[in-house]
């Protein structure tokens, strides 16, 4: 039913015409600029200082977006924890929680980090520092302005609509005018069909007066995998995708790129827990066609595997240009610098009161 309901706003806000379109277009639209205002009087509240964002006890680097699902945080995310790893860093991933999948991959992928699950982010990043990490990445953190951040990286899909639209007549959360709190902006893409539409949208974006450096960020598809992580091999029949993203079609369309012969798609929302009925109705749909599915819904479907049918898992591979990668390593390094002084010159009771 969620689904059902899902479609016909994300093809709204895509502009689908019809209509269909036309009411939700009026319907949608007063609430649009009611929560508008209330959006922009956050803000101005947060700029003018009457509202205030309290110093975190680590340094910390915001991964974030403007328009609702799909930019690729949890890849970005992981990729900057190696990143972190690589400059000999202890990162901690730190999330509100929503979405469990995103917390179990990050706990799957860096398993000797703090993975910190709590609606306070202060408090979250205050633990991860009781855990032994010097550094966190704040996932989904750039509306969480009670918290300061040394980085803010904004992510934007190339599949994101422009001009851009307040919810719920369009998928964005704040007007573009905010990408002027952030530092960098990454443009994503999945597979070489995304690619073609990137430079325009770095275009569009990089000439908003106050923009900062906005350069692409592909991903590629990755290596197989089972359903516990171990290597796979590539499915050999038409194969059925099972998938609870926000774009469904990107992830068949990803996989058709990587070789596969899509057969059927079957979609579920986004961050959608799967139940044993969820289970018998795909092995029952699949019959003996194998199955493809992404990580995030594979930590999931781990423990339904003897129920399921034979499961490949499609994986992202971030290719982001040296270039970019040089660029992200600078901004990376500057707010390093910045927060580790930052911390430095906090009073340790400071410290302490925010433990």
């Amino acid at each position: 039913m969620r689904r059902q309901l899902e479609e016909p706003i994300r093809r709204h806000w895509y502009g689908s015409n019809g209509l269909g379109n036309l009411f939700l277009g009026a319907l949608t639209g007063p609430a649009s600029v009611l929560f508008g205002l209330g959006v922009r009087t956050r803000n101005v509240l947060y700029d003018q200082g009457l509202l205030h964002s309290a110093d975190p006890s680590l340094p910390v680097i915001s991964v974030g977006n403007l328009a609702v699902g799909g930019t690729g945080k949890t890849p970005v995310a992981r990729w900057l924890m190696d990143r972190l790893l690589q400059l000999d860093r202890t990162p901690a991933l730190v999330s509100r929680g929503y979405g469990h999948d995103e917390v179990l991959l990050h706990r799957r992928w860096h398993p000797g980090c703090p993975v910190i699950a709590d609606p306070d982010r202060l408090r979250g990043v205050a633990k991860a520092a009781r855990e032994g990490a010097d550094t966190c990445i704040l996932d989904d953190g750039f509306q969480h302005r009670r918290m300061d951040r040394d980085l803010d990286i904004l992510l934007f899909s190339h599949r994101d609509p422009l001009p851009a639209r307040l919810l719920p007549r369009g998928p964005y959360r704040e007007p573009l005018r905010s990408l002027r709190r952030s530092q960098l902006v990454l443009v994503t893409s999945h597979g070489q069909t995304g690619r073609r539409h990137v430079h325009q949208m770095i275009r569009q974006l990089g000439a908003l007066p106050g923009s900062p450096a906005v350069v692409a960020f592909p991903f590629r598809p990755g290596p197989w995998q089972e359903l516990d992580g171990s290597i796979a091999r590539r499915p050999e029949a038409g194969a059925v995708v099972v998938s609870s993203v926000a774009r469904p079609k990107s992830v068949a369309a990803l996989a058709e790129e990587a070789g596969v012969q899509v057969a059927e798609v079957m979609a579920y929302p986004d961050h959608h827990n799967y139940s044993e009925d969820d289970v018998t109705r795909i092995r029952n749909q699949a019959g003996s066609r194998p199955m493809v599915t992404t990580e995030k819904d594979a930590v999931k479907l781990v423990h339904f595997r003897d129920h399921l049918p034979d499961v490949r898992v499609l994986t992202l591979a971030p290719d982001p240009d040296p270039g970019v990668v040089r660029i992200i390593d600078k901004a990376l390094e500057t707010a390093l610098a910045k927060g580790d002084a930052r911390v430095a010159n906090e009073p340790a009771q400071g410290r302490e009161e925010s433990a």
